[in-house]
């Protein structure tokens, strides 16, 4: 399985990837991130959590991409993520907020 930090375009996420270094690690933002760092295999473009459908579009993310643990970095995506984390814990994925 796989984890999946939030964030990606910032020093945070990199900080966080580093420490989990014996894990697979997957990257993703929804903000803009320059094309080359989005052809990477561990990049992805996440959902905005402006959508009234973020939780159900991260949900099928995960699952698409079987990550297991999720990190959410910033403050909009862990208000949503929270509210949904019993959703998640169904499907056998954590969610973690760091702030």
């Amino acid at each position: 399985m796989k984890t999946l930090i939030t964030a990606a375009n910032s020093a945070k996420a990199y900080s966080l990837k580093n420490s989990l270094a014996d894990q697979e690690i997957v990257l993703g933002d929804y903000m803009d991130l320059p094309s080359f760092m989005l052809n990477q295999e561990n990049m992805v473009k996440l959902p905005n959590p402006k959508l009234i459908a973020y939780a159900h579009q991260m949900l099928t993310l995960c699952l698409n991409m079987q990550i297991d643990t999720l990190y959410a970095l910033r403050k909009d995506e862990q208000i949503h993520l929270n509210e949904a984390r019993q959703l998640f814990e169904e499907y056998g994925i954590e969610i973690v907020s760091c702030e």
